[in-house]
């Protein structure tokens, strides 16, 4: 029997906006996937070392504080570093369109600004796991 797909939903840095990362664990549980949410003031360090325990198939990472050029390239570095290639780093937030493309060109998955529906983003995760992951 196939196992539900595992999803680590975080918040990295000291953004205490927690709001929009709650309703989106919330979504992806109603949309059948299993949750593991972080909580508050994560390091990229812990987020990894968690989504390696838990193992997950994706990390979704809801930043508003302006530190993802930084969040972002730590994260997928420490994946590589653990062999998690085929594990997805996606996230949403406060992110400009063009950081947005340059953190694409470095291996992060799709970006999804304030707005995006919960369904588009369950979607989305759904559709690189089965295309990427073997259960």
């Amino acid at each position: 029997m196939k196992r539900p797909i595992r999803v680590l939903v975080a918040k990295v840095g000291l953004d205490g906006h927690d709001r929009g990362a709650k309703v989106i664990a919330t979504s992806l549980r109603d949309a059948g996937m299993e949750v593991i949410y972080t909580g508050l003031r994560q390091t990229p360090e812990m987020v990894v070392n968690t989504a390696l325990q838990e193992d997950v198939d994706a990390i979704g990472v809801s930043i508003l504080s302006g530190a993802h050029n930084t969040v972002f390239p730590k994260i997928i570095a420490l994946l590589k570093e653990k062999e998690m290639n085929d594990v997805l780093l996606t996230g949403g937030g406060i992110i400009p369109e063009e950081d947005m493309k340059a953190l694409n060109q470095l291996g992060v998955g799709k970006l999804f600004a304030p707005g995006t529906t919960t369904g588009e983003i369950a979607n989305y995760i759904k559709n690189w796991v089965l295309e990427n992951r073997s259960f």
